[in-house]
């Protein structure tokens, strides 16, 4: 996108959640230059208070601003980090079955073939899944109708289609189709794959503390209503202005925070779980199109 299109992007983001408060802030700095200009005995002709009391917020807020950031990046990182790996650890396992597991019969084939999209379905079960969604037809055209009830019935959807990939990779080798070597390097990358999976829920179920979010609030609120005083003396009626644009660029630096902290959502800011998993679903297919079926 070009500047414009990032700029005009803001409406559909932050702008819709911060802009009360920006006008809450714009409105009570024109306030406080009423008062100002108006002499009202309670304004302080010595601001001196107001610069040292501003000074300190701003080191407190400046700390805990980076803190905040810092910590939400670092969650929204490792999840498209775990999103990553799990993108090439389904491409290494389809590609290990279809290679190590002997087909004898064009059954073989087409057990095989379900068992691959099994493997774009635990993608799509586990976005699902921790966006804290149900079963729904978007696994349909993946799995058998008998799974897909199984699946609406259970509690842990991505969980119960590792263990049917799981199992049919030791039903293989039971029928000799494995050696102990394939099963045990094809059993490790289902591993990995419910590894992910956990590392994403703990993700989604340790959020930041809530003391951090409270903290950062009374100190931006306190901030905010003393910031006007050390301005006031010096751009009188542009308090209102400088406010708002203060007032923005702190709320959307806070709310970019809340917003990427849990990245599994459907924010406009969070990790493209669908396009993820529709680039899983592409490459199962065309692996399913053109491996050989020598028999």
């Amino acid at each position: 996108m070009n500047w414009f299109q990032v700029i005009f992007k803001l409406e559909k983001t932050l702008i819709p959640i911060i802009f009360p408060w920006v006008i809450l802030a714009t409105v009570y700095g024109f306030v406080i230059s009423l008062i100002y200009h108006y002499k009202f005995p309670f304004i302080l002709s010595d601001n001196s208070i107001t610069v040292n009391g501003v000074l300190s917020f701003n080191i407190a807020l400046t700390l805990l601003l980076v803190f905040r950031t810092n910590t939400a990046h670092e969650r929204f990182w490792e999840g498209r980090k775990l999103w990553g790996s799990l993108v090439n650890t389904v491409r290494n396992l389809a590609r290990d079955t279809w290679i190590f597991v002997k087909h004898h019969s064009p059954e073989d084939i087409v057990e095989k073939e379900e068992i691959l999209r099994l493997m774009v379905a635990f993608a799509v079960a586990m976005k699902r899944h921790l966006r804290s969604e149900s079963v729904n037809e978007e696994l349909v055209s993946l799995i058998s109708e008998t799974k897909y009830l199984q699946l609406k019935e259970s509690e842990h959807p991505p969980l119960q289609i590792a263990f049917w990939i799981g199992d049919y990779l030791q039903e293989q080798h039971d029928r000799n189709c494995l050696s102990v070597y394939q099963l045990t390097a094809l059993h490790k990358l289902v591993d990995d794959l419910v590894d992910i999976l956990g590392g994403c829920e703990r993700i989604l179920k340790t959020p930041l503390p809530l003391i951090y979010s409270i903290i950062f609030r009374q100190v931006l609120l306190a901030f905010c209503l003393i910031l006007p005083f050390d301005l006031v003396s010096d751009v009188t009626w542009w308090t209102g202005i400088i406010m708002a644009f203060v007032s923005f660029t702190l709320l959307g630096i806070e709310e970019i925070g809340s917003e990427i902290e849990e990245p599994f959502g459907h924010d406009p800011n969070d990790l493209p779980l669908d396009g993820i998993c529709n680039t899983i679903h592409r490459n199962i297919e065309e692996l399913i199109r053109l491996a050989p079926r020598n028999m």
